[in-house]
């Protein structure tokens, strides 16, 4: 009975501790754990005193409370993990997986060995012992840090890296821990360096493929459930605890990795097959569950800590201060040195060098750090004065990071700068704010209108609500220093988040396939990122990324062709035709708010010149679908009436709540077209399979060049036809390259360019087969002027189809004669090489 009301008691202190943090302007963690150490402070004294013994039954509950290290290893870490994992955008943080790796890894690797060999030198303690210590302290808990980042609009990209690396970090403190603790216990055969160094890629590919193997077997069972919400929630509650025992105990990997791989697993895979409003629901839970877990795992490690430092010693202080200065030292070689240069290797991005002496300055420690000293402790093998040591070393910094730093923390953020917006983020906020209140001005006079309210109130608050938007709007007018490209910048902003807006509002009207929705999302918000570090440039190259061929669709393509594994590429040509046919309809809906927004603060120059970078967009957007219609005509006529179909199954769900509301039809009745709408939806969402080979028959029929093959030509042409997309920019052959093959244009453009003139060939036109005809060299630069689709064919086979084809020929003659070649000198080159 005391256990459950200390426990009910502590979840009022974590309700108080939030209003409580904001109030003092204070981290959350450090709020909790300084209640966590009053409590056990003051229920220390109440045992010792001799006041009152009226508390005493109290007081030992909370001393005695049950609180080992797997409380913290096996109840709350994966928990706090799993739902970090869950609310990640993984598409873009895998595109810093390099910096996020290398910091993690190296970053505990140098902690460990510089706090280690920093104690060994000034301590009696053996050199195990200092390691297992500095790999105790090596991990870090970045949430202050990342809070205060994201409240003074810190570049998003940081503070990916900075959580990415928490993840993995705690992983790589864990595996050196057991590695490190195999030496330091007694009567345990101590592991050679030749044992352990081979068991770390196994504790981490094994872990992730244990994660990997729980989170598949999880989402076939959620499969199961999937008209049933609460059950699915259930499933996914049980995943991240089964897979760390799992990987733990049967595999002997790491469970750690397991739970960060489940989490992964189950974020790319699992909101495509879930309704937008279940996966809402689903990490809403999740993050409810990961603050109390958070919580508690501050406050029961604070109440260990008065335990922790019961034996502590004078000399002891003078270990503690070593450690920080190492540890802060190898944080500090990490971050000034090692960051700069993967930015200079462009693996990373720039970290300028204020928020790099936060990102040191808030490198707290918490609870993993305290959880791991309490398994020392509590092992019976370990050398007594080894696990004094321990407790005492690993509890005082991470005090001192806790109360020191981490009520510092702002200060230092102050004193850097770093509060303080930029010119051109406090012109943005004008910004916002001004087109803000124009919409509610509106919004409000129309309200006032409808319901008829009196004149003159009406006109008196009018007056106090224009005064407040004239300000509003002077000040975004304002800003002499804003140069002209700034103010295109700004409103590139503006119209990327708007984009980001329609894209959202879309996703949770369903007219965009949840399949496909997180890249959407994920692809506005590399839009909103590339314009706010690289203006207009920025705006434009990520505007061609998004629908350029990556490098997970070129490997697609090289297992299609060379190892004709299609199901891959099929995948992905059908993703990327819905990823461009929603970004289509998307973009076609800004026209409007460039006129209605941006134009009223930016003025008329502005808001032209976003429209032609628009219409550059779509334009190049429209290319895209239509060479993808061209190849696929069949299938984009599915699409579409699979488009139609989702948005005319949104009106109707509309209309049956509408009539619900209106008491038109009753309970029943709505729940029965509820779920016919559902059972029609998901079968809508169901894509129909894409078959390239029969697809790629059908590309071949339509140029015009194979006019005059048979049915059976056709066929064996399609079947040793190569296919090659390639990006704008794309280089296909230089000059004096051996020609070895011949290109047909299936979409897109390509630009020739030899003995300074310049020629473009788009759809159905061919090249590459001068040089073969004439047996020498490349006579050009060939590059790629659009996203383009090409088949390819090597030298042999267009001999052989160049004599049986007379239009062929003739498309031959035509090109030489465009280029200045005799067709005579073609024809006797080609009957010389027969």
């Amino acid at each position: 009975m005391l256990i459950t009301a200390i426990i009910a008691s502590l979840f009022l202190v974590i309700g108080a501790a939030e209003p409580l943090a904001a109030r003092l302007r204070l981290p959350y963690g450090v709020i909790l754990a300084v209640l966590g150490i009053l409590i056990a402070a003051g229920a220390t004294v109440i045992l010792r005193t001799t006041l009152t013994n009226a508390l005493d039954p109290v007081a030992a509950a909370i001393v005695s409370l049950p609180i080992r290290s797997n409380v913290f290893l096996y109840v709350f870490l994966p928990t706090l993990l799993f739902q970090a994992t869950l609310g990640m955008n993984l598409r873009r943080m895998l595109d810093d997986w390099v910096p996020i790796l290398v910091l993690a890894i190296v970053a505990v690797v140098v902690a460990t060995l510089s706090v280690g060999f920093a104690l060994s030198f000034v301590s009696t303690l053996p050199l195990a012992a200092c390691l297992l210590i500095g790999a105790i302290v090596s991990t870090t808990d970045p949430s202050a840090v990342v809070s205060i980042f994201r409240s003074i609009s810190a570049p998003r990209r940081l503070a990916r890296i900075i959580e990415g690396e928490s993840l993995l970090n705690d992983a790589a403190a864990i595996a050196l821990f057991g590695m490190f603790m195999g030496y330091v216990m007694l009567g345990v055969p101590d592991p050679t360096l030749g044992d352990s160094l081979p068991r770390f890629p196994f504790l981490i590919v094994g872990g992730a493929l244990s994660g990997w193997v729980a989170a598949r077997i999880a989402a076939g069972i959620m499969a199961l459930f999937s008209r049933y919400e609460m059950a699915q929630i259930s499933v996914s509650v049980a995943l991240p605890y089964l897979a760390y025992i799992g990987s733990e105990q049967l595999v002997g990997a790491s469970g750690v990795i397991a739970v960060v791989a489940a989490g992964m697993t189950l974020n790319l895979i699992w909101p495509g097959r879930l309704a937008p409003q279940a996966w809402v629901n689903m990490t809403e839970v999740w993050g409810l569950l990961a603050h109390w877990a958070g919580a508690l795992i501050f406050i029961l490690a604070a109440l260990l800590i008065p335990r922790l430092l019961e034996a502590v010693r004078v000399e002891d202080f003078a270990l503690i201060a070593v450690v920080i200065v190492a540890a802060t030292a190898a944080r500090a070689v990490i971050l000034f040195g090692l960051m700069p240069l993967l930015s200079a290797l462009k693996l990373s991005p720039v970290v300028e060098r204020p928020y790099r002496t936060a990102i040191l300055w808030g490198g707290l420690r918490g609870a993993v750090t305290l959880a791991l000293a309490l398994a020392v402790t509590e092992s019976f093998r370990v050398p007594l004065e080894v696990k004094r040591l321990v407790g005492i070393l690993a509890t005082g910094y991470t005090l001192f990071t806790l109360i020191v730093q981490g009520t510092t923390l702002r200060l230092v953020i102050g004193w850097l700068g770093l509060d303080r917006l930029s010119p051109i983020n406090q012109a943005l906020s004008n910004q916002v704010i001004a087109v803000a209140l124009q919409t509610v001005r509106e919004d409000v006079a129309k309200m006032a209108e409808n319901y008829e309210l009196t004149h003159e109130i009406v006109r008196a608050e009018a007056k106090r609500f224009g005064e407040r938007l004239d300000g509003a709007v002077k000040a975004a007018e304002e800003g002499g220093e804003i140069l002209d490209r700034d103010r295109i910048t700004l409103g590139l902003i503006v119209l990327a988040g708007a984009e980001r807006d329609n894209i959202l509002r879309r996703v949770r009207e369903r007219s965009i396939s949840a399949r496909i929705a997180e890249q959407v999302v994920s692809d506005a918000d590399h839009l909103i990122e590339a314009t706010r570090l690289g203006g207009r440039s920025g705006y434009s190259r990520a505007a061609r990324k998004s629908v350029g061929y990556g490098q997970s669709f070129r490997l697609a393509l090289f297992l299609h062709n060379r190892l004709g594994l299609s199901r891959t590429l099929a995948r992905m040509t059908a993703d990327r035709f819905e990823l461009l046919l929603s970004q289509r309809l998307t973009l076609r809906d800004l026209d409007g708010f460039i006129d209605g927004r941006i134009r009223r603060i930016h003025g008329r120059r502005v808001a032209d010149l976003l429209h032609e970078l628009l219409a550059r967009r779509i334009e190049m957007v429209d290319t895209a679908v239509d060479g993808l219609r061209l190849q696929y005509p069949g299938y984009a006529e599915v699409l579409e009436r699979r488009f139609i179909l989702r948005t005319a199954l949104r009106l109707e769900e509309r209309e049956y709540a509408a009539m619900r509301e209106d008491g038109l039809v009753g309970a029943e009745l709505h729940t029965a077209l509820m779920q016919d709408i559902a059972a029609r939806r998901a079968k809508a969402e169901s894509r129909p399979k894409l078959d390239l080979g029969v697809q790629r028959s059908k590309l071949v029929q339509q140029f015009p060049l194979f006019a005059d093959f048979d049915a059976e030509a056709l066929k064996r042409l399609s079947r040793v036809l190569v296919t090659r997309y390639v990006d704008e920019g794309t280089v296909l052959f230089r000059k004096d390259s051996p020609a070895k093959s011949v290109y047909f244009i299936a979409s897109g453009a390509v630009e020739l360019e030899s003995a300074g003139q310049t020629l473009r060939l788009g759809r159905g036109e061919m090249f590459g087969q001068m040089a073969i005809l004439l047996q020498k060299p490349r006579r050009a630069v060939v590059r790629a002027i659009a996203p383009s689709t090409l088949l390819v064919l090597d030298e042999t086979r267009f001999r052989r189809m160049l004599k049986r084809s007379p239009r062929l020929q003739k498309a031959v003659r035509d090109s030489a004669e465009k280029r200045g070649i005799a067709p005579e000198m073609l024809l006797e080159e080609d009957s010389k090489a027969a």
